[in-house]
Parts: structure tokens; sequence; C-alpha cells
């Protein structure tokens, strides 16, 4: 069973074909992929055949993708989710994005610590990485706020709009986690 999460102020659920309509507007929206590594979504086709593959993905325990509504509102806000699964190695990598009106707000802080509270307390993972932008100075304030520790520069590691750009990896072990 999808494990749904709860904060204070968000639900954390799964992503059904009716959302389609909203991922698309978050993931074409370039604000929001300024600093995500991904091509705008073009059409409600290609976000349907997405979201059976975040099924499928789960179902095969390689990654889990949640969306973010806030309590009693039916709209997702954005989305989070873990990617490159690993029971064995006991680790996977976050991410996160939300639509800009909702920055600044604390909702992808909030999100990302019950995330990751489910990955070491439920799943016991060990290691939850990040990939961030080196200009991406919200997320790397939310990954540090957090206790996410910086290891290291990617050079010229994704490429938005054609050009590459140098990443920061990140990560947070279960010991130093404030969950």
């Amino acid at each position: 069973m999808f494990p749904e999460l709860e904060t204070k102020r968000l639900m954390l659920r799964k992503i059904v074909e009716d959302d389609a309509g909203e991922i698309l507007e978050c993931f074409s929206d370039e604000e929001v992929l300024r600093y995500y590594g991904q091509k705008p979504l073009e059409s409600i086709n290609q976000v349907k055949e997405i979201i059976k593959n975040f099924s499928k993905g789960y179902e095969e325990k390689q990654l889990i993708k949640w969306g973010i509504q806030l309590k009693g509102k039916e709209k997702l806000i954005g989305t989070i989710g873990f990617q490159e699964w690993s029971s064995e190695h006991k680790k996977a990598n976050v991410s996160y994005a939300l639509f800009p009106e909702y920055w600044n707000k604390g909702y992808a802080t909030e999100a990302v610590h019950e995330a990751i509270s489910y990955d070491f307390n439920e799943l016991q993972y060990n290691r939850i990485g990040a990939i961030v932008f080196t200009q991406n100075s919200g997320s790397i304030a939310l990954l540090s706020k957090l206790g996410f520790k910086k290891e290291g520069t990617l050079r010229e590691y994704l490429y938005q709009n054609g050009i590459p750009f140098d990443t920061y990896v990140y990560s947070l072990l279960r010991g130093e986690a404030k969950v």
C-alpha cells in the first residue's frame, strides 16, 4: 500500500491520473524548472505516462513520488520523492518541486523533513542524497537547515536548456538526521 504522509500543514499522497493537469502546469513552468535539469513537459498524455511510471517504479521498489497538497485543499502545490532507491545499499536521492507561489513559506522544508523521516524510520535507509545546481540558493539553504552536508561539486553535471551546469552533491546520514 502506498504510504500517505501528513505534517502540520501538508498531505503527501500518491500522484494519480487526475493530477495530470497540475503536474503539467508545474513541470512546464520555467521558474520551477530553472534548477531542475529537466525539459518542460508538453502534454497531458506525456504526464499520464509519467504517472504510470511513478506507480510502476514504486511497485518495483525503485522510486517513490508524492504529490504535495495543503490540508483541506485538492490542488497539488508540488511534488517530492526519492529515486535511485536501493534497499541493498540503504540509500536514495531526494528531489522536490513546488509552484513558485508556495516558495519561501516553509512548505518544502516541511515536506522534505517528513519524507526523509519516512526513509530513515520506516525503510531504515542510512543515506539520503541530493543533487543541487550550484546557483540554487533556496535548495542549498533548505538542505543545510535539515542537516545535509555538502560533499563536493559535480562539474557540468546537468543540462538545462542545452547549457551544462555544475551541481553540488549533498547527503544526510540517518545518525545525523534531525527527525
